[in-house]
């Protein structure tokens, strides 16, 4: 084989990309499929293998074979031996062990039976096992199928989960030729696929797992083509109120389903139909803390769910990760535009939901015109001098947060707001005293978590039809907020290094534009502090899906813009 890609694949796992390779934009698309990216400085990226994204690439019928082919076809040197070796292992152990029902019974069958033999003799499996019934055999205990899948795959077994489904109560539901205002509506040919790529024919090998899609891309429209697949009564789970009023609302407008069919279960509502829509908040609302039980978890029984919809999954609380143990003859269906969990629980999802049965590059949406075309740019600006000392004496937290509430940032804002200002922009951020400053100054609204959620309704509605140019919003804004028009985000503060949120504030801003116009997204960070370290961090994920952040220092940025110069 001739070797002379783009990639460096190393012994332990990680693999070196060099960014500036003409091969380097195709090589990223093929290793996102099998590793996860780590590191993303100007010109090396950093990718690592692991065993979840083997085990995900193996769930989707990717082979070891196909990943260490891609490896050598893509390595400047061969691959080392181990790498191929911890490649092999990993991927064969998904559909080691099975998961099927016979005569009504949960049945786990294992190929390997020195993995049987050690799986049955952990004492974190054998309170599931209700008898073994050979050297490759067991029957598990009723109630306990997500339990023993959680425990396998802390032992490193992937459980490949073949028993089925109850079927539910029927539900007549289709997704209609038309919206209520009479435009033409029908699934985009990637949403079909990540519909059809779920359900995989109505067999036991579909029904449960992960969409992703990125913001903007529709991913409420993939859930509602599964409803029509799957015909049956739905429980919907959902971020916040405003999200779950937005499902509705998609519900009512693009399918066949009437007003009393599509009930809320929220703090204000609580009705309970064949289509019931809830919020994570209310499900884990309990009235003190400590032993008491999660009052509204009893919704889960309330009616004969065929399938239960997790949005923006990888925010899936751990009290409704212990519920969904339970669910597993359910079908669960997770929508989210990153797996990414900042607790490292990928697994908990994996298991308890399923693998990942559809991803779509957030670029090659782009390219096809699916999502905005989106411009990244971190603007680095200095702290004060007394600043700088408060910051060198304050222990690590309040080092962040004095780097990350700079109040040279304000100028900032001001500037490109008067470069956007026939724009639809977005003011983010992570702390509230920063934003009710910038809300004073600006003379624009503040939407936080203790804004009603009447009055966040008419703020967004406001900023749909224009007449609100300019929104502060804390993270409360980051998930399911449809807001297409916004074309420019400002992001002042974030949650130290979390790249889920990067990702969901840059997705605030990817609807598809009326005329095709692009949308900006500025990142403001305070220069060599905790701030641009997190900065980052934050990038990771972005930078896995192709974009790249134009880095400005603050002179040169005012300039470029007194300047009249692009940006």
């Amino acid at each position: 084989m001739t070797y002379g890609g783009p990639a460096v694949v190393q012994s332990d796992g990680t693999i070196l990309v060099e960014v500036e390779h003409p091969e380097y934009e195709a090589a990223r698309d093929s290793l996102m499929r099998f590793s996860d990216l780590v590191k993303s400085p100007e010109y090396i990226h950093t990718f690592r293998l692991s065993q979840l994204s083997l085990w995900n690439a193996a769930s989707v019928g990717l082979t070891a074979d196909e990943v260490i082919e891609t490896l050598s076809r893509l390595s400047r040197y061969p691959v080392p031996q181990n790498t191929v070796a911890f490649i092999k292992d990993t991927m064969g152990k998904f559909g080691l062990l099975k998961i099927t029902r016979e005569d009504g019974r949960l049945v786990l069958k294992c190929a390997d039976p020195l993995v049987f033999a050690e799986i049955t003799n952990s004492d974190k499996v054998r309170p599931f096992i209700a008898v073994i019934t050979g050297p490759d055999s067991l029957i598990l205990e009723p109630m306990s199928r997500g339990t023993f899948k959680q425990a396998l795959i802390r032992m490193g077994y992937p459980c490949e989960d073949l028993a089925g489904y109850v079927e539910g109560d029927p539900l007549e539901i289709e997704l209609l030729e038309s919206t209520s205002q009479g435009k033409p509506f029908a699934l985009r040919p990637y949403q079909k696929a990540a519909v059809d790529a779920f359900w995989a024919g109505g067999s036991v090998r579909g029904g449960s797992g992960i969409v992703v899609l990125p913001c903007g891309a529709g991913k409420t429209i993939v859930g509602m083509g599964v409803m029509a697949k799957a015909k049956t009564h739905t429980l919907i789970l959902t971020t916040n109120v405003v999200a779950l009023r937005q499902w509705i609302s998609e519900l009512l407008d693009k399918t066949t389903l009437e007003p009393d069919m599509v009930k809320e279960y929220s703090g204000e509502i609580k009705e309970v139909g064949p289509v019931t829509v809830t919020t994570y908040q209310i499900l884990v609302h309990r009235k003190r803390q400590g032993n008491e039980e999660y009052p509204h978890f009893a919704l889960f029984s309330e009616k004969n769910w065929g399938l239960i919809i997790y949005d923006e999954v990888h925010l899936l609380p751990a009290p409704v990760f212990r519920i969904t143990a339970d669910l597993q003859a359910r079908r669960r269906l997770g929508l989210t535009a990153t797996l990414v969990r900042e607790d490292g629980r990928e697994d908990e999802v994996f298991s308890l939901i399923g693998p990942k049965r559809f991803d779509k590059p957030w670029k090659e949406l782009e390219e096809q015109n699916w999502i905005a075309q989106a411009h990244c740019h971190e603007i680095r600006v200095d702290l004060d001098p007394e600043d700088r000392l408060a910051y060198a004496v304050a222990g690590e937290r309040d080092k962040y947060r004095i780097a990350a509430t700079n109040k040279r940032k304000i100028e900032l804002v001001q500037e490109i707001l008067k470069r956007h200002s026939d724009d639809q922009v977005l003011v983010i951020g992570q702390y509230l005293d920063q934003l009710e400053t910038l809300a004073g100054i600006l003379g624009a609204p503040l939407l936080c978590g203790q804004t009603p959620v009447a009055e966040r309704e008419s703020l967004y509605a406001r900023f749909r039809e224009g007449s609100l140019k300019v929104l502060v919003v804390s993270k409360v804004a980051n998930f399911s907020i449809d807001l297409p028009d916004a074309n420019v985000a400002i992001q002042v503060s974030g949650t130290f290094g979390s790249r889920q949120e990067e990702a969901q504030r840059l997705g605030r801003i990817l609807r598809p534009k009326p005329h095709g116009e692009s949308a900006t997204f500025y990142s403001l960070v305070t220069r060599n502090t905790k701030d641009q370290e997190f900065s980052q961090k934050r990038q990771l994920f972005l930078t896995e899906q192709g974009y790249k952040y134009t880095i400005w220092e603050a002179r040169s940025f005012l300039e470029a813009v007194h300047g009249g110069t692009k940006s």
